[in-house]
């Protein structure tokens, strides 16, 4: 067998702990999902649009993932570590104070968006209960963010992947005890899955601090802020975190279309995009490896390297994707099994399975290709992109599939649709390369 070139060696060690760790991130949620899938359809109802509830919170820490990334890649590819540490020190100390505006948001929010949308009375109370803990979460989601893009900016994705294995078996663990009420706890239900899921959130923000303020990361241990350096990353960030939350948005209108056709329908979306996240989750882990490549290609001031890399991430991406995409169409009943037992539930999750199995290659295209164009500082374009896309593609066409054909089949094409208008559009971006001339 032909050895891999040393550039392909050197991009697949940065990519794949990403991708591991992403798929462990993942992992995390459908452990939650498949313990209170035997409580019933309420409690994964509840518990999916739980923590679908929480890409409000994943799309205001856009803001410092993106900006962190794009700014500390560029000073470690410019071997300016001493400012990376300043930058790093700086976001720290900003993603606390915005974690505590988001806790306070969330707690006057969150339990209510159960009534928005309609859902039941025992999913409405369930749910209530489950997203009321993660108001004392976030101090911790938000720094651990910071210390994870900082680690990946820096090339090292291996720790992260390492602090989540641990933590992953520590949320299982608090799961089996805490929802069910073995070991001498109390049977919690999807309350107890809310406590451990707190339980871990700081026990993996412990780990990144004692790494840091133990000089075991690439970076220097500051007690720093600069307004400056500030500047700089929420001017990169802030466009891409504006375009989670409307795409976070719309995401909420689309489930609010899928809740139209009953708990049912709505439990087997949930458990869909969880399955689904098994997908594009290595989609998630190699646009990490595109946006620190992209950021460290462009801080040595080496653009061209920056955009072959990005294609070769692109290509095992897409790879990857496409052979995950074969068991989702072919074989979706062993995906949905662990999760319940309902056959109604089944049928309407592999409905959704085998229709966005369709779509995973442009999908990827997608993730890697907006990542590599953030990680350039270009967060303008994907923000246009997304927006225009997911409106006139996938929610109103979706809407009126919804209302006028009552069919759920349309609403979910109207979905891969919009999947694939915006893989062909940033290619396009991308391939232009008008993001070789942003100034970080």
């Amino acid at each position: 067998m032909t050895a891999l070139p040393e550039r392909h060696r050197k991009i697949l060690s940065l990519a794949l702990p990403a991708v591991v760790n992403a798929l462990l991130d993942m992992l995390q949620v459908m452990i939650d999902l498949v313990m209170v899938g035997r409580l019933g359809a309420a409690a994964v109802a509840a518990v999916g649009l739980g923590l679908q509830s929480l890409m409000f919170v994943f799309a205001v820490m856009s803001l410092l993932h993106v900006g962190t990334s794009a700014l500390l890649s560029r000073f470690v590819g410019a071997k300016r570590l001493m400012r990376a540490s300043s930058a790093l020190s700086t976001l720290l100390g900003f993603a606390f104070g915005l974690s505590l505006l988001v806790a306070v948001l969330w707690s006057f929010g969150a339990p209510k968006l159960y009534v928005w949308f309609g859902t039941d009375s025992e999913t409405t109370r369930l749910g209530a209960s489950y997203v009321g803990w993660f108001v004392w979460m976030m101090p911790a989601v938000f720094v651990r963010l910071v210390f994870v893009a900082a680690l990946n900016s820096a090339g090292d994705t291996r720790t992260p992947m390492y602090v989540k294995i641990v933590t992953i078996g520590l949320n299982a663990l608090g799961n089996y005890l805490l929802i069910f009420g073995h070991g001498g706890f109390p049977a919690l239900g999807v309350e107890g899955a809310a406590i451990a899921t707190l339980f871990v959130a700081y026990a993996e923000a412990a780990v990144y601090a004692g790494l840091y303020l133990g000089a075991k990361t690439p970076y220097r241990p500051l007690l720093h802020f600069s307004v400056t350096l500030l500047h700089r990353a929420i001017r990169i960030g802030l466009p891409a975190s504006i375009e989670r939350m409307l795409t976070f948005g719309s995401f909420m209108l689309f489930t609010a279309v899928i809740a139209h056709f009953g708990t049912d329908a709505l439990a087997g979306y949930q458990i869909g995009l969880r399955i689904e996240g098994l997908a594009f989750m290595p989609g998630i882990g190699f646009t990490v490896a595109a946006m620190t490549l992209m950021g460290q290609g462009l801080g040595a001031k080496a653009p061209d390297r920056a955009a072959s890399d990005v294609r070769i991430v692109l290509r095992y991406a897409a790879g990857v994707m496409f052979a995950v995409s074969l068991v989702m169409f072919f074989a979706p009943q062993w995906l949905i099994a662990p999760f319940t037992d309902d056959s109604e539930v089944t049928a309407q999750a592999t409905l959704y399975l085998r229709i966005v199995a369709l779509s995973q290659i442009p999908l990827a295209y997608t993730f890697v290709l907006a990542g590599a164009l953030r990680g350039a500082g270009d967060t303008k374009r994907p923000l246009y992109i997304n927006l225009v896309s997911l409106w006139a593609v996938r929610l109103i066409p979706g809407f009126v599939a919804a209302y006028r054909f009552d069919e759920i089949l349309y609403v979910y094409v109207a979905m891969i649709a919009d999947t694939y208008l915006r893989g062909w559009w940033l290619h396009r971006v991308f391939a232009e390369g008008e993001w070789r001339k942003i100034r970080v």
